[in-house]
């Protein structure tokens, strides 16, 4: 008497390959002529403000945009591309092409009080906490 195994993910990978070949006949994807990078980014928190960071060699400052509206905070901007007349790349990894990020943060924002910088590649940006979002030390009277 032979023995047979039935796998139940026999049935769900041939459901899968089905549904995946209609969504690719009735819903064909676009072409992408231009993607827009995300942008890593590294975001601190404390009692006064936040400080995001973010790496973009060779960019420079007037090409960065920052927009700041209640909580969020919008970050765009652009790496240019190398020489194309300079063939001579052996590898070509650098980033190119347009960036953004748009970062949602817990509390409301004071964009009045930013500082942005550049400085080696680095681009940092301090956003203060609006006033009403920021710890108060409240003082104990004793009666």
């Amino acid at each position: 008497m032979m023995t047979f195994y039935v796998s139940p993910y026999r049935r769900i990978a041939r459901m899968r390959d089905a549904m995946d070949r209609m969504l690719e006949e009735n819903f064909p994807q676009a072409e992408v002529t231009e993607r827009e990078m995300v942008l890593a980014v590294d975001v601190k928190s404390d009692d006064e403000a936040y400080s995001i960071k973010a790496l973009v060699p060779g960019v420079e400052a007037d090409d960065i945009n920052v927009e700041v509206l209640n909580n969020t905070v919008s970050i765009r901007g652009e790496f240019e591309a190398a020489d194309k007349e300079d063939n001579k790349f052996l590898t070509c990894e650098l980033p190119v092409g347009r960036f953004s990020r748009v970062i949602t943060l817990p509390t409301a924002l004071d964009p009045s009080k930013s500082e942005a910088s550049l400085k080696n590649g680095v681009f940092s940006l301090r956003v203060p906490k609006a006033e009403s979002h920021r710890p108060k030390a409240i003082k104990i009277s004793a009666n």
